[in-house]
């Protein structure tokens, strides 16, 4: 199986769309230009949506069948199945350079000593294990419990590929941050957050005219893959996805080709927390999925905060370091939340100390 990507112009209006596809060799729901390999700057080929739409109608029925067909057959029945291809001295070398962050949770710590932690989360794999149906991606009572205690204590933000509104319905908790759509649909706490100056809901969507488009495509797709047992078209109100039952891989995806992504939603949640030219700020974004990658980069760049990344396998990867699952991640979450409640304690003791102090010297 192969990815092909693909830009799906607007015609006048200058709009495009890019277009991520797993496929096999057979694939025909483009046509054969269109599945040659990319020629031009950025690995993208240029096809209008028109053209699209009709390749979608075109390749309608059995043949779109085959074709979602194939790349279920090509792809792993369940990723917790998947065999590891890598030896024991390349995972060992992999965990040297992306160790653990609870076995490294005390060297975390003294590096945000004096700074506001700021926490990104991902959804899928990161707070809730991958499932088979991604409509029953639910988060455990616990994992929503440690998530309500961390928002308390850092300002928080879910950042996820799916549509906000359907990440809010699983998380359901008001005083979070929440950026859907891989950053395109960003929305904070509906009463305002007592970390951010402003009262007004904070509300950020870049894609905004895109949206149209989007809702066509999915409409298409909708209807192409009603026959195919399996296959779920997700709306993710700016990208649309294709799911398999059985399967945790998403096979296709279209979204905006705007200069916009994970990265730049936490440079964007940052900058609206006050913090955007702050050295006394210190980032921790937690993921699994490679557009977390977008994310874990900026935080290198800026020289602020840490990637985290969820995985049990070895990734090429920006961060810097590793969790296996979600159920380490609520583990690492609850000691942030507790070593931050002493942390006040303490300081709460000290204050009432120096103020005994004070009141018994003389005047």
């Amino acid at each position: 199986m192969t990815k092909k990507n693909v830009l799906v112009s607007e015609g006048k209006s200058g709009i495009e769309m890019a277009i991520t596809v797993a496929v096999s060799s057979s694939s025909s729901i483009f046509p054969a230009a269109v599945q040659k390999p990319p020629a031009v700057p950025g690995g993208y080929i240029t096809i209008s949506r028109k053209k699209l739409l009709q390749n979608l109608e075109i390749s309608g029925g059995a043949r779109i069948s085959s074709w979602v067909e194939s790349m279920r057959a090509s792809s792993p029945t369940h990723h917790k199945a998947a065999p590891s291809n890598f030896s024991d001295d390349h995972t060992s070398s992999w965990m040297v350079h992306h160790p653990s962050a609870i076995d490294m949770f005390e060297q975390i710590i003294t590096a945000s000593k004096g700074k506001q932690i700021v926490m990104f989360l991902d959804y899928d794999g990161t707070l809730s294990p991958i499932v088979d149906d991604p409509d029953r991606a639910f988060m455990s009572d616990a994992m929503r419990a440690t998530v309500r205690k961390l928002a308390r204590y850092f300002p928080t933000a879910i950042v996820s590929g799916r549509c906000r509104d359907k990440v809010y319905s699983f998380v359901r908790l008001a005083e979070l941050y929440y950026a859907g759509s891989h950053g395109m649909d960003i929305k904070g706490p509906s009463k305002g957050s007592k970390y951010k100056k402003s009262r007004e809901t904070l509300l950020c969507q870049p894609a905004s005219e895109f949206l149209p488009m989007i809702d066509e495509i999915y409409k298409v797709l909708l209807e192409k893959t009603q026959s195919t047992p399996g296959a779920k078209v997700e709306n993710n109100k700016f990208c649309v996805s294709v799911h398999f039952r059985c399967v945790d891989e998403k096979v296709l995806e279209i979204r905006p080709t705007i200069k916009w992504d994970k990265g730049k939603a936490l440079e964007f949640l940052l900058e609206s927390l006050g913090y955007a030219n702050c050295t006394d700020v210190f980032p921790i974004y937690i993921g699994d999925d490679r557009t977390d990658e977008d994310a874990f980069k900026v935080l290198r760049e800026r020289g602020q905060g840490f990637g985290i990344l969820v995985s049990k396998i070895p990734k090429d990867t920006n961060a810097s370091y590793s969790l296996q699952e979600p159920s380490e991640v609520m583990n690492f979450l609850r000691r942030l939340v507790e070593w931050k409640r002493l942390s006040l304690r303490r300081q709460f003791r000290m204050r009432r100390r120096l103020e005994g102090i004070k009141i018994s010297l003389p005047n």
